[in-house]
């Protein structure tokens, strides 16, 4: 058995201990750049005692941010990135960076260019369709990744998280009731996961050992259109034969068809729709919209009996998230197998939270899972409840 705290190896890297934060869109870049309040945000949770910190949506293409105001990355964001690196490594802990192309999930209005897919599609976020990738933009697609990648561990990140959930643009292509291509993307499992492992080594080819190099999946999106359980434990027993990745994060859930997979709890609906852009606050007010946030009750460690599905199934490192509060719940994570834990809300409450169960002054964060976060990723993402207490 591993303990929780001790030091850990990811591929090349060591971190002084085996907690992640987990990617949460920050909301901090207005022009997209790096901001002295995006450093803080993460200055905040490694300062209290995290093992990595991972800084969420960086764009390997303009086309592929969440919406305009996020960083692709590039010779023009580098010198923020930098100053970003080195902020953290002064705190002891090291820094991921989440490699991604949002795909479908981006706002093309707000991009001023389409989002892109495995197939073609209308866009709830832009009222737009979304265009369906060709051979050119895959191909220029998988060396903006391997580009950014090289661009990443110049800059000083420890870790380079590939992004393959959430429905965003390689998770478009898993999906077979998503991906209705007849090319050599689209049909067997093989040929959807394609993309993803053509990913996948460009980006090692691109960073060698210098950085490791991970990747978040899906174990289900939660929907019957999504990608399922089956085909995603075939599809990471192929990223581990393939042997690019150090390590995956287990998640959950779809921006696009189910948020609320991933975010158990309370279902802030109002704040939630008031936050939004207006298209998509008008569509949340009709039937459909009404039942796109579901309402799931939250437990501890909510995604554990799925990871245990992965965790018996490969032999490669992995990462449980999910609803992780109590230090029980860590330590079962390590006595059950997985070699890291990712937590987000509870660190979002409580930045200090780790330190603080090292010391023994607490087993357990103060999070309740009212999702009123979620609300806030357009104007800073915060705890709201935190913010009413201070």
């Amino acid at each position: 058995m591993n303990s929780v705290f001790e030091p850990a190896q990811l591929g090349p890297v060591q971190l002084r201990n085996r907690t992640i934060k987990a990617a949460t869109f920050e909301g901090r870049t207005p022009d997209g750049q790096v901001t002295a309040a995006l450093i803080d945000y993460h200055l905040a949770p490694a300062r209290g005692g995290v093992g990595l910190t991972t800084v969420a949506y960086l764009a390997v293409s303009p086309e592929g941010r969440t919406q305009k105001e996020g960083i692709v990355i590039g010779d023009d964001t580098a010198a923020g990135l930098q100053r970003l690196t080195d902020a953290i490594h002064e705190t002891g802990a090291k820094i991921s960076g989440q490699l991604g192309h949002a795909g479908p999930v981006a706002n093309g209005r707000s991009n001023g260019v389409h989002a892109l897919a495995a197939s073609r599609m209308p866009s709830p976020l832009s009222m737009q369709m979304v265009r369906k990738a060709t051979a050119a933009d895959i191909a220029r697609i998988t060396d903006d990744y391997a580009r950014a990648a090289r661009i990443m561990a110049d800059t000083g990140f420890d870790v380079l998280e590939i992004h393959m959930a959430h429905g965003y643009l390689l998770n478009s292509f898993l999906a077979p009731k998503q991906n209705r291509r007849k090319d050599g993307w689209g049909g067997s499992l093989e040929n959807r996961a394609r993309f993803a492992r053509d990913v996948a080594t460009a980006v090692r080819d691109a960073v060698g050992d210098r950085v490791a190099v991970i990747a978040k999946v899906g174990m289900t999106e939660g929907s019957p259109v999504g990608f399922g359980m089956e085909e995603s434990l075939e599809f990471a027993r192929m990223l581990e034969a393939d042997g690019n990745l150090d390590a995956l994060v287990l998640s959950a859930g779809s921006s696009l068809l189910n948020p609320m997979y991933l975010f158990r709890g309370d279902v802030p609906l109002k704040e939630f729709a008031a936050s939004m852009p207006a298209p998509v606050r008008l569509g949340m007010r009709t039937p459909v919209g009404r039942k796109f946030l579901k309402a799931y009750p939250f437990e501890e460690a909510y995604l554990r009996e799925k990871a245990l599905a992965f965790r018996a199934a490969l032999s490669m490192p992995l990462a449980m998230l999910g609803g992780i509060n109590n230090r029980a719940t860590m330590d079962r994570a390590m006595d059950e197998g997985f070699q890291f834990v990712a937590m987000a809300r509870a660190l979002l409450r409580e930045p200090d939270l780790l330190n603080r169960m090292q010391e023994g002054e607490t087993s357990e964060g103060i999070c309740i899972h009212c999702n009123r976060c979620m609300p806030t990723i357009y104007s800073g993402t915060r705890c709201t409840v935190r913010e009413s207490v201070v």
